[in-house]
């Protein structure tokens, strides 16, 4: 058993990005806080399968060069191999869960 508490944990830059709660040994999963004009950044992963949950916020998801306008509560599914990048082109915070599985931090290849 493990146990963690999101306040207790830092995002990547500070007050925003992403915030792993957990890494391993089979998933990796966490939220992420974008501000406005800040993106994931395209990339994809070769072999790992990764889900998105909006929680707040309404930014374009970005799946194999198809825009999508995300609503709170969307989830998306994102296959190995395919290219995705969220965008917050809005004027307010976005908020979301991200699951990545199987753990393999290395995994990423950014385009």
């Amino acid at each position: 058993m493990e146990r963690v508490n999101e306040q207790d944990l830092e995002f990547r830059h500070g007050d925003h990005g992403p915030k792993y709660l957990f890494r391993g040994p089979r998933i990796e999963w966490g939220v992420i806080v974008f501000r406005p004009g800040q993106e994931l950044g395209p990339h994809k992963h070769m072999q790992v399968e990764e889900t998105f949950y909006f929680l707040e916020g309404t930014p374009q998801m970005v799946i194999e060069g198809e825009s999508y306008r995300v609503r709170p509560g969307d989830a998306f599914r994102v296959e190995p191999g395919e290219a995705h990048n969220i965008v917050n082109d809005t004027g307010a915070d976005i908020r979301l869960v991200f699951i990545k599985c199987p753990c393999i931090p290395d995994d990423k290849v950014g385009l």
